[in-house]
């Protein structure tokens, strides 16, 4: 079918779900949800047999859904209304929880529905959830919608659907119902208000004297404090702990509501700065070995020959100071006498390169450009450089840009089925990208292709970058099973009895593709294109970079994604 996105923004679930659109065989074009318009003007250019709206924030005019069938992706299930579906769910607890997908009819989530899709939930982050079982659960759900339409069926009432008795309308979250009384509040409870919040809005409070939106919430079970409920007892890699009643929690990030500048999200200890004088570091090393709930960014693990090394940065983003962090781990897991490291990012991303929002606030962003590209290009050279052990990228979650590239600096690259990367750099102002992407892209893929990749600034699922020699295998419907995948294989590739004769046939490789064309060659060449981004009169990467962070809304659809916009004869 010819089939129109309409949607708030391209985020990890409209790419998914457009992605599984086009596999297929569907003819899909995306339009912003910025007025009604600008969805009139785009439904009338695509003619689409069907609308899809995975990601809205207000309702579809009248004009479109009384005369073009619209099927609204709903993160709830069936009976459910209200925007949000998730946060409620997360506040109260709900054992299960669910995705559904409605035919518009002009009252909020109150359609017809075409299917229902129900899944277990974690006790996890709201944007961890949507990233996972609500994206899975999605695509199953859209998945049955279409199957349902193309056979002539009809949808039904909402009520006439088995467990529809879950699903009620609910008004929005207030920050009143996010509000934490630490005093009174246990441990669950303000985990709970923390993660109904992740992502957006946040909870609103105050720090220090302080008034800022929590993010980043994490149980601490090492670390004991008898401080009054509330109190910031600990530091550790930018993060702060807070006393609850009957524990603490890490809060890793903050976002000013005082009026202060910067007003984004960042690390916490940068937000509070001077106020955590007397606050003491709790430093946690990679390979410490802890038996409770704790957090922090890097950790290092063995088993038998296989080294792990975890990077979970927040929304994978990573600064210059992170980069360095890594990298020193990396050293040393290198000097261990294991015979393979997996580099295993983290659950939610495995990396999304260099670190916007830090650099956004830096006072020469310049400079904090070029220090985190090259302190990213060192960490990739680590990898390059192993040779004594062979490196794996497993990546659970989503990569973009520098981040898909650093991937590709290891010997093998193993991704989890529904994972997603994002290979390209021209999204941020026609960013020239580094990370020694030169070298690393031709080693793996077909000229014609690696072109595609770079140019066309589309998500490529894990199917597809395998397909396309991006990654060597995809496997794995859910966490669990990848990891023990991985496992396994990382494993057999230890105990394979040809491993002496393969590290040495790499290693020889890499001998003479030095011979061939040094990487400096290659990151000094990146570097000089990048420098032009950074220094130059165009101050494209500059714009994109604030409106990135300051999430400024999209005036127009990027002509890539809105194909029926494309089409439009341009004026010369």
């Amino acid at each position: 079918m010819r089939v129109l996105f309409l949607s708030h923004a391209f985020n990890s679930l409209t790419q998914r779900l457009y992605d599984e659109l086009l596999q297929q065989g569907h003819e899909v074009s995306v339009e912003f949800d910025i007025n009604d318009a600008v969805t009139e003007e785009a439904v009338a250019l695509w003619r689409p047999e069907l609308i899809v709206a995975p990601f809205l924030k207000r309702r579809i005019p009248d004009s479109v859904w009384r005369r073009h069938r619209c099927l609204v992706v709903h993160p709830g299930p069936a009976g459910d209304r209200g925007p949000s579906a998730l946060d409620w769910a997360i506040l109260e607890g709900a054992a299960d929880w669910g995705v559904t997908v409605i035919e518009a009819n002009g009252e909020f989530d109150a359609g017809p529905v075409w299917a229902s899709v129900g899944f277990a939930m974690r006790p996890a982050p709201k944007s961890s959830l949507y990233r996972h079982e609500v994206t899975e659960a999605a695509v199953a759900a859209l998945r049955q919608a279409l199957q349902r339409l193309a056979a002539g069926n009809a949808p039904q009432p909402a009520e006439a659907l088995p467990g529809s008795t879950r699903g009620r309308a609910r008004p929005p979250m207030r920050q009143a119902d996010r509000t934490i009384d630490w005093a009174r509040g246990d441990t669950d409870l303000v985990l709970r208000k923390l993660h109904a919040s992740d992502g957006a809005p946040g909870v609103l409070d105050e720090v220090l004297g302080v008034s800022a939106f929590l993010h980043g919430a994490h149980r601490e079970g090492v670390l004991r404090s008898d401080a009054p409920p509330g109190s910031v007892v600990a530091q550790r890699s930018g993060a702060v702990l807070r006393a609850t009643r009957d524990g603490a929690v890490w809060i890793t990030h903050l976002r000013r509501a005082d009026g202060g500048e910067p007003a984004f999200k960042l690390p916490a200890a940068m937000v509070l700065g001077a106020r955590l004088a007397d606050v003491p570091e709790r430093a946690l090393a990679p390979d410490a070995s802890v038996h409770a709930p704790t957090w922090r960014e890097i950790r290092y693990e063995e088993t038998g020959d296989v080294g792990w090394l975890h990077f979970a940065f927040h929304n994978g983003a990573m600064g210059t100071a992170q980069c360095q962090r890594l990298a020193a781990a990396l050293r040393v897991a290198k000097a261990r006498p294991t015979r393979v490291i997996v580099l295993a990012g983290g659950p939610d991303f495995w990396s999304n390169g260099i670190h916007l929002n830090l650099i956004e606030a830096h006072p020469q962003p310049a400079d904090e450009s070029w220090r985190n590209i090259n302190a990213m290009n060192d960490l990739v050279l680590e990898i390059l450089l192993a040779d004594r052990q062979f490196t794996v990228a497993a990546m659970a979650g989503n990569a973009g840009a520098g981040g898909a590239f650093l991937a590709l600096a290891a010997d093998r690259v193993w991704a989890r089925d529904g994972v997603l990367l994002n290979p390209h750099y021209k999204s941020m102002g026609n960013l020239y990208g580094s990370e020694y992407w030169t070298y690393l892209l031709p080693r793996r893929v077909a000229p014609e292709a690696a072109r595609a990749l770079m140019q066309d600034r589309l998500p490529v699922s894990a199917a597809q970058a395998a397909a396309l020699g991006l990654v060597d295998a995809h496997f794995g419907a859910d966490h669990a099973s990848f990891h023990a995948e991985v496992a396994a294989r990382a494993q057999a590739l230890a105990a394979d009895p040809a491993f002496a004769q393969a590290l040495q046939a790499r290693n020889r490789r890499r001998v003479a593709d030095e011979a061939t064309k040094p990487l400096a060659a290659y990151r000094a060449e990146e570097l000089e294109r990048m420098k032009l981004n950074f220094y130059g009169f165009d101050s494209s990467y500059h714009v994109a970079r604030h409106a990135f962070v300051a999430k400024v809304p999209r005036s127009r659809t990027p002509l890539w994604l809105a194909r029926h916009r494309a089409q439009i004869p341009r004026p010369r």
